[in-house]
């Protein structure tokens, strides 16, 4: 390969055989952060954004057995007929409104849907209303396709709340779309329902669609009721949501996720989807219908877990020098502040090279995270205890004036 630098000669490089429109996608921090602590002994991750529990037996199992079934062909090109039914049942009971499987797609992942939902959408003249900080894929697949985006500042001495009448006083004429993430990566901050209820009627009102990322939707702690767009809208005309196994049960290299809509956007974006996956895992969506027709006690048990690691992790930040947190109600999650004016990919670095403990800086997910950094709590008690024990005593070192 030479010397050819993987993490950055793909993306900059302005050779006229790249199309000029993959220069909109910055270089993923997460991934240069990864890589870097893949050459090095004895790191600890914060850094990584799956769970760290196996699946539920009767899943894999159900995986296993399409497979020896000879369930290896393409389905439908909506999914799974099975799973689609599956998925419907599901949230019309767990929202109280009737779905059916035409409301449904099934994706390779959620990453699959929002991809989908983006770039069908985005076009030169729409403009998109997205958090900031968010989840890095949203704003570059905007861009790639013409579209503009206009973000909207979370504040951490609001937890990272997005007020709705910024978010509705940001919408104007050429405004498409509103881009929500709730539980949000990389925050764990959930919108409550008076938030996701006030946007979604004035989205409604002027015909803005809503995109709804809810992968973490069962990542909810403190005994919250879980406010989902698809509760919260009269229908489905103007609102697009998106999620997945990966999550909620741990599936994350099996890549099934699905898009909710109205029947008519669905149909638009079936024929989407068949140029680009064509279909999802075929035995892994058999192991998704295992999966939704199981017991709860595998959410119940991981749910728990997360919690008392969040209660943990909380208690280390508020130990630590120069790092101000909150309490994150969801996903796995915190974003903690470092002082005004800190450059986050430098301290994410340093703090890297010098204590071996992997986070993410925070200006990946945003402009308003340039002095954060992301602690994902995604793996054991035990490796967040060690991991502090080092960053601890590192930050005390540190002069940030």
């Amino acid at each position: 390969m030479g010397n050819i630098n993987l993490d950055t000669d793909f993306y900059e490089n302005e050779d006229p055989i790249w199309n000029p429109a993959l220069l909109t996608i910055p270089v993923p921090g997460i991934r240069r952060m990864v890589n870097l602590a893949a050459d090095m002994d004895d790191v600890i991750h914060l850094s990584i954004g799956q769970p760290d529990f196996k699946p539920p037996d009767h899943v894999i199992q159900a995986g296993v057995d399409a497979l020896k079934a000879g369930q290896t062909g393409y389905t439908m090109d909506a999914g799974l007929p099975e799973l689609l039914e599956a998925l419907a049942e599901y949230y019309s009971k767990r929202y109280g409104r009737p779905l059916s499987p035409e409301n449904l797609m099934i994706t390779t992942g959620a990453t699959e849907a929002i991809y989908l939902a983006l770039t069908a959408t985005s076009a030169p003249g729409r403009e998109f209303i997205i958090p900031d900080p968010s989840f890095m894929l949203y704003g570059p697949l905007i861009r790639m396709n013409g579209g503009t985006v206009k973000s909207i500042a979370t504040r951490p001495e609001n937890n990272h709340q997005l007020d709705p009448q910024e978010v509705i006083d940001a919408m104007g004429p050429n405004t498409f779309a509103v881009v929500l993430n709730s539980p949000s990566n990389p925050t764990g901050t959930i919108y409550p329902r008076e938030t996701i209820e006030a946007i979604v009627e004035e989205a409604a009102y002027r015909g803005i669609h809503v995109i709804s990322d809810e992968v973490y939707d069962h990542l909810i702690y403190d005994g919250r009721e879980y406010p989902s767009v698809l509760s919260c809208c009269s229908d489905l005309d103007h609102v697009m949501v998106v999620s997945s196994f990966s999550k909620t049960f741990s599936m994350a290299g099996m890549r099934v996720g699905w898009m909710i809509g109205s029947q008519g956007a669905i149909k638009k974006l079936r024929r989407y989807h068949m140029f680009t996956t064509t279909v999802a895992n075929t035995p892994c969506q058999w192991a998704g219908v295992a999966a939704l027709r199981g017991s709860n006690q595998f959410i119940d048990s991981m749910v728990e877990e997360y919690q008392q690691r969040r209660d943990r992790l909380v208690e280390l930040v508020e130990q630590t020098p120069h790092l101000t947190g909150y309490r994150p109600e969801g996903a796995f999650y915190l974003f903690p502040s470092l002082p005004e004016g800190v450059d986050s990919a430098n301290v994410a670095l340093k703090m890297l090279r010098e204590t071996g403990v992997c986070t993410i800086s925070g200006d990946t997910f945003g402009e308003a995270g340039k002095s954060a950094l992301r602690i994902s709590y995604s793996t054991s008690l035990e490796q967040i205890e060690e991991a502090f024990e080092r960053i601890i005593p590192w930050m005390k070192k540190q002069n940030f004036s």
